[in-house]
């Protein structure tokens, strides 16, 4: 199978799309989405070393967490651009400004709604009024940064006229990226082509800016309206890893690559993403924000290069691209060779761990290792959805500071159900026991003594990992907490064991939250 991305001497700057990441901005806002600070900065250098270009690294006026790993993210990036989001007003933008500093290279992406709706209940502003806040933000933020995004968010439903004028004062102040979101999810892609491709050639200096698209999936057409847009003269695309985003999501950055080097020749432009390592980025982000991977998700889903129909099966068995547009592995996923067992050492655990597209550092690999072996001690066959339910809950552990030691349950038809559990919390060991009704209720109520807490259950589902009755149960919590959702997976082949490690993960959020407040409360209070 031959690729049909230009070669290195067809490539051209008028073709470049410069891919703009905000999978650690817009990604977390995604209901219990929410990462600790640790795994947003491995995301970020995982980000940076796969080529993207804008790493939209937070919100820095949300929260003193969001400032804090905005900055640190700007003091370790070595190629990216490092952006900080920031609304119209003067104190978000200086914030931002402060946050991005250490950069190399540092963006402020100020927004302000323009759309009628927008402006009437939301902002409460005359048109007028909000001309004047483009003008003074965009003048704001450059003085700070000669790179400058603005956005007029709920673009796609605002006036033409309107989105016109605001877009060409907006550059004239001086925005070197012009960004025109699909806020809410609402364009066609024809729709999204021809917004862009009229204010271009209506606004006088549209060529001092680079156009940027934005897309909502709230209709499944972000990435179909992503490449509208670029169609339409935009050369700039903002998404997400695994799409994740607000609502339905943002437009998936697998999904854009993988689409413009696969049809190249209906989209010929090129951007400097390593899409070999796709697989691996889907795996972090899905790890870190506990959110699963549907099954059938294009590019990096566990069935996107499966074959089960028996007519497929013999297609691909005769030649692959009877049924395969694109070779695994370019996206990241090799061809399984290796059955592993509790006979496998750790040579062949490393191995396999890579083809799945996993790289973990020495002490991570140490311990998913001894737990891999447990495992196999228990459960006779090992599959690849056993190994990446292991390995993610290693990656999201890493940094826990409560952890499970022992679990005992009694359980039965006469009752009552009562768990026994050891913790750790912060290297200090802990026993208590406890009723409930029902076997998963006294392990949570038993949690709750270790740990008090009003952290309110929102989700609890459980599901098997593979087939056979020794399945890994996987089970997914999410826990609401001072208006936010935590949501935390866990797995074992014990569906008990599982539902406390599930909960556990989402109050070592609560915990690491509430950490990174404390100091700012402190302040606040002196």
């Amino acid at each position: 199978m031959t690729s049909t991305t230009p070669s290195v001497q067809d490539k051209s700057d008028k073709d470049r799309v410069i891919i703009f990441d905000t999978t650690l901005r817009d990604g977390e806002q995604c209901p219990g989405a929410t990462m600790t600070f640790e795994e947003k900065l491995e995301i970020a250098a995982m980000l940076d070393t796969m080529g993207v270009d804008v790493i939209e690294a937070g919100f820095p006026i949300a929260s003193d967490g969001d400032f804090e790993a905005v900055n640190e993210i700007a003091k370790r990036t070595k190629n990216a651009v490092v952006c900080g989001l920031s609304r119209a007003g003067q104190k978000d933008i200086d914030r931002c400004a402060e946050a991005i500093r250490p950069a190399k290279r540092g963006r402020i992406h100020s927004f302000l709604s323009t759309s009628p709706v927008h402006m009437k209940y939301k902002l409460q502003m005359e048109p007028d009024a909000v001309h004047d806040l483009v003008i003074s933000s965009v003048t704001r933020a450059r003085n700070h940064t000669d790179d400058v995004e603005w956005s007029s968010e709920d673009g796609t439903r605002t006036e033409f006229d309107f989105l016109c004028r605001c877009v060409e004062s907006a550059i004239k102040a001086g925005a070197t990226t012009i960004n025109i979101p699909d806020t809410v999810g609402y364009s066609v892609p024809e729709e999204y082509y021809d917004l862009f491709k009229r204010v271009r050639e209506n606004v006088p200096n549209s060529d001092k800016a680079i156009f940027s698209v934005h897309c909502h999936n709230d209709l499944g057409m972000a990435v179909a309206n992503s490449m509208a847009g670029i169609r339409g003269g935009a050369r700039q695309i903002e998404c997400t890893i695994n799409g994740i985003g607000e609502r339905a999501g943002n437009a998936a950055l697998e999904e854009i690559v993988m689409a413009m080097k696969v049809r190249n020749d209906k989209l010929p432009y090129w951007n400097n993403i390593d899409t070999t390592m796709l697989m691996r980025a889907s795996k972090e982000v899905s790890a870190a924000t506990s959110f699963p991977v549907q099954y059938n998700k294009a590019i990096v889903g566990r069935n996107a290069f499966a074959h089960e129909s028996g007519i497929h099966q013999d297609g691909m068995l005769k030649n692959a691209q009877t049924y395969e547009i694109m070779l695994p592995e370019t996206v990241g996923v090799k061809q399984t060779s290796l059955v592993m067992g509790k006979h496998s050492g750790r040579h062949a655990f490393i191995h396999k761990l890579e083809e799945m597209g996993y790289k973990l550092g020495q002490n991570q690999l140490e311990d998913a290792f001894v737990r891999f072996k447990a495992l196999a001690d228990r459960k006779k066959d090992i599959y690849d959805e056993d190994l990446e339910a292991l390995v993610d809950q290693e990656m999201t552990a890493a940094h826990d500071r409560i952890k499970l030691v022992s679990l005992t349950v009694i359980a039965g038809t006469h009752g009552p159900q009562r768990a026994t559990m050891k913790l750790n919390v912060d290297g200090v060991v802990k026993i208590e026991e406890a009723e409930g009704n029902g076997p998963v209720d006294a392990v949570f109520n038993c949690i709750k003594a270790l740990v008090p807490h009003e952290a309110k259950l929102e989700l609890y589902q459980v599901h098997a990992v593979t087939e056979g009755t020794d399945a890994q149960a996987e089970v997914s919590v999410r826990l609401a907490h001072e208006g936010r959702s935590m949501t935390s997976r866990a797995a074992d082949p014990d569906t008990l064991v599982a539902s406390a490690k599930a909960y556990l993960g989402g109050l070592n959020k609560i915990v690491m939250k509430r950490a990174r407040d404390m100091p700012a409360a402190v302040a606040a209070a002196s």
